[in-house]
């Protein structure tokens, strides 16, 4: 019950809710949406998604604003993210209109579960596109199921909006650079968990990749988007191994609209010296300032936070940002769905 809840010390796990909604491709077409209450699937053992990886996913929030009303942040851009996936590894396309309004009637179904304001905390929603039909040798599926699934979340990472520490090793590659990293499927994820855990073990909250390729480049921050700093100039890198992040692509405009220049380009290892402010960015932890990057391969240390606070203007676009999402400032990007109550 919603009622034993503590909204204000929630993690960022899984909590039962009521309902989940599913939709099932056979026979070349999407059926009708099913609402279900059980937390389980069940599939032939020789389905695609469990032998061949045909499996993508999406994640978005909704969050409850002072007036009461729950807002779904840049759906549709998730929907059209979800389609670039499925073409990425041949799974049929959930169309525009299945995804929004999947999403719409399962944050509906569970809307007892979307935090209060004050709490910080929000409704996660997890959006999942996977292979079922059965498959022993290497070929697409010819059935899938789409199903969405919610769960109030607090911060990703424990600190919140405190600056953590990344470290840089070249031993581990998060994707190849005409591979997957640009589309969200579970390999990417599941290439990323030894060299995650080793950060972890070591105190990081995660490890900064460089390109796979070279070990030239800045890539991306284990499972979000990176951007630096400096002469009130927003960076973040140009990279086909990294994921097209819609926090990214939002807090860009942000930036553009409080005067920042902007630029999306290769970002050379050494201009991380050059950065005053340092973040990850996700629809998860929003903006993750960072307070240091070690290169644990040659001991060199890039300090970005002394005082342990987040830099002034990660502060601005955080909060922008945040005001948006829970409906205290206008709209004028058009990115709020609102769930009628």
């Amino acid at each position: 019950m919603t009622g034993e809840i503590d909204w204000g010390n929630l993690s960022f796990t899984f909590t039962k809710t009521d309902y989940n909604v599913r939709c099932y491709y056979r026979d070349g077409k999407w059926g009708e949406l099913e609402t279900s209450s059980s937390e389980m699937i069940s599939m032939h053992m020789a389905a695609t998604c469990l032998h061949y990886g045909q499996e993508a996913f999406e994640g978005l929030k909704a969050f409850r604003g002072k007036d009461g009303k729950i807002r779904i942040f840049r759906l549709e851009d998730n929907a059209k993210r979800m389609a670039s996936s499925a073409d990425g590894i041949m799974m049929a396309r959930v169309p525009d209109e299945i995804f929004i309004e999947a999403v719409k009637k399962v944050v509906s179904l569970n809307k007892r579960f979307v935090p209060p304001m004050e709490s910080g905390a929000s409704l996660y929603i997890r959006p999942l596109l996977i292979g079922t039909g059965p498959k022993v040798g290497v070929s697409p599926a010819d059935e899938y199921l789409f199903m969405v699934f919610v769960t109030p979340v607090g911060p990703y990472f424990k600190e919140g909006f405190k600056p953590t520490n990344l470290m840089i090793t070249r031993k581990y590659d998060r994707a190849a650079p005409n591979g997957t990293g640009s589309i969200k499927v579970g390999g990417n994820y599941a290439a990323s968990l030894v060299s995650g855990n080793l950060a972890k073990e070591k105190g990081y909250s995660a490890v900064l990749y460089l390109d796979s390729k070279e070990k030239k480049y800045i890539d991306e921050c284990g499972p979000a988007n990176f951007f630096g700093i400096k002469n009130n100039t927003y960076i973040t890198p140009e990279s086909k191994s990294v994921l097209p992040s819609i926090t990214n692509k939002s807090l860009i405009a942000l930036a553009e609209d409080l005067g920042l220049k902007t630029e999306r380009r290769p970002v050379p290892y050494e201009e991380l010296e050059t950065f005053e402010e340092v973040g990850a960015c996700g629809t998860a932890a929003v903006i993750s300032p960072v307070a240091k990057i070690d290169d644990l391969d040659n001991g060199k240390s890039y300090v970005y936070s002394k005082d342990g606070n987040p830099g002034p203007i990660s502060v601005k676009l955080y909060n922008k940002l945040r005001a948006i999402q829970y409906g205290e400032e206008p709209d004028k990007f058009g990115w709020i769905t609102l769930i009628e109550e």
